[in-house]
C-alpha cells in the first residue's frame, strides 16, 4: 500500500493494481480509516473509496497523517452472516439476461440464481449520486458493457459490467448490460445519509 499527497489537505492510499484481492484491501482500508477517525485516532473531513485507492480530504496534517497510516495493519474482514445484510428486492427481467447467460455458459435461471445467492458489497459509490459498484461475483465472471449505451435506463434497474453489479439510482444512459430491477430508492437529498447503499454495506440481490 503506497500514500501519496494530494493537493494541500488531502491523501492518497493506493492499495494496488488490479486483481480479485484489491477490492477486499480496498475495503479493509475503508474500514479500518473509519475505525480510527471514530475513535479520534484519524483526523479527515471524507473518507472516498474507489477501485484500487482511498481518498482521505480534509486532513489538516497529511504528512503526520501518512507517517501514523504507515504503521497501521488493517483489521482481518468479519466473518459473513445474515445480520446487517441489506436486502435489495430485484425482478429479475431484464432484457440483458440472455445476454449475460450466453457469456456465463450457462442458463437465464442459473444466472438468477448466482446473483440472488450472492452476497454483495458496496465497494464505492460513482457514476451518478447514490449508485453503488458492487463486489462480490468471480472475476471469472466479469462482462463487457454494452458497445452502444443506451440512451436511457429507468431508475432502479439491477445490472452489471466488468466485476461489478449496479443499481441506478436514476433514469441516465447507460452501457451496463440489465438483469432486473428494483423499487428501492437509492438516493434521497432530504436523507442521512442521501445514499441507500454506502461503501461497506452487505447487500442481497433477493428476488421480488
Amino acid at each position: 500500500m503506497r500514500i501519496r499527497r494530494v493537493g494541500a489537505y488531502a491523501l492518497l492510499l493506493d492499495c494496488g493494481e488490479d486483481g480479485p484481492d484489491v477490492p477486499g484491501r480496498v475495503e479493509a482500508w475503508r474500514a479500518e480509516l473509519a475505525r480510527r477517525r471514530d475513535r479520534g485516532e484519524l483526523d479527515a473531513v471524507e473518507i472516498v473509496p474507489a477501485a484500487a485507492t482511498v481518498l482521505l480530504d480534509g486532513v489538516p496534517d497529511p504528512e503526520a497523517t501518512a507517517r501514523s497510516i504507515a504503521g497501521w495493519t488493517p483489521r482481518p474482514a468479519p466473518v459473513r452472516g445474515t445480520a446487517g445484510v441489506v436486502e435489495v428486492p430485484v425482478t429479475y427481467d431484464g432484457a440483458d439476461l440472455p445476454a449475460v447467460a450466453e457469456h456465463w455458459g450457462v442458463s437465464v435461471p442459473a444466472v438468477v440464481e448466482r446473483l440472488a445467492g450472492t452476497e454483495f458489497r458496496v465497494a464505492f459509490c460513482g457514476f451518478a449520486p447514490g449508485f453503488p459498484y458492487l463486489t462480490g461475483l468471480p472475476a471469472a465472471l466479469a462482462l463487457p458493457r454494452l458497445p452502444t449505451p443506451r440512451p436511457r435506463v429507468p431508475a432502479g434497474s439491477v445490472a452489471l459490467a466488468g466485476p461489478y453489479a449496479g443499481i441506478y439510482p436514476s433514469a441516465s444512459p447507460g452501457g451496463w448490460l440489465l438483469v432486473g430491477r428494483t423499487g428501492l430508492v437509492l438516493f434521497d437529498v432530504a436523507a442521512d445519509p442521501p445514499a441507500r447503499l454506502t461503501p461497506g454495506t452487505r447487500v442481497r440481490l433477493a428476488p421480488a
